[in-house]
């Protein structure tokens, strides 16, 4: 499989999971970023996001996976990035990560099955044990390590998104978004 060749090999069991993902959740510090926040002297909060990533995320919706996040945190910037992204389910200020899910599974109408998760920390277990594929990024905390499913070749910010929908696309025989990009 070209997933194997462009990132590490993968078992069956993670490929039949990800043919099954119609949505996949993604955290937001530590995931899409790589967990620092920069302060200015004025307040000003910066973050620094992987254009790969958007790239991903874009060519995933394409694709016909749903996207969201859902983070502790409220951030203009996350906002506007997500946004610019196309994805429509954003979920901010959530120190229950739980309840995000709970309401996106409804809005869906999906099942856990059908659902993955990406993930760098404790607040993101809750959610990684319920869902059909959870993912830890490759620096990630040891217990959500543990936890998941599949472990990026890729740490946040630098990557594990565009990793993680690159295998959810040509798992499910999509391309990834650009010409000559098959199984």
């Amino acid at each position: 499989m070209l997933f194997s060749d462009l990132y590490q090999p993968i078992d069956d069991a993670i490929v039949r999971k990800a043919q099954a993902i119609k949505l996949l959740i993604c955290d937001i510090d530590g995931v899409f970023s790589d967990g620092r926040i920069y302060l200015g002297n004025q307040g000003e909060e910066l973050k620094a996001f992987n254009t790969k990533d958007g790239f991903g995320i874009k060519a995933l919706i394409n694709g016909g996976v749903d996207v969201a996040v859902i983070t502790g945190r409220h951030s203009q910037i996350v906002q506007q990035r997500m946004t610019s992204l196309n994805v429509k389910h954003i979920y901010q200020g959530m120190e229950d990560k739980l309840q995000g899910y709970a309401e996106l599974k409804d809005t869906l109408q999906l099942e856990d099955h059908e659902i993955a998760y990406i993930g760098d920390d404790a607040p993101d277990l809750p959610v990684m044990l319920k869902v059909g594929l959870s993912v830890a990024v490759q620096d990630a905390h040891p217990m959500v390590i543990r936890a998941a499913d599949y472990q990026t070749l890729l740490p946040g910010g630098y990557g594990a998104v565009r990793e993680l929908t690159d295998l959810l696309l040509l798992c499910q025989g999509k391309s990834l978004g650009y010409e000559g990009s098959s199984v």
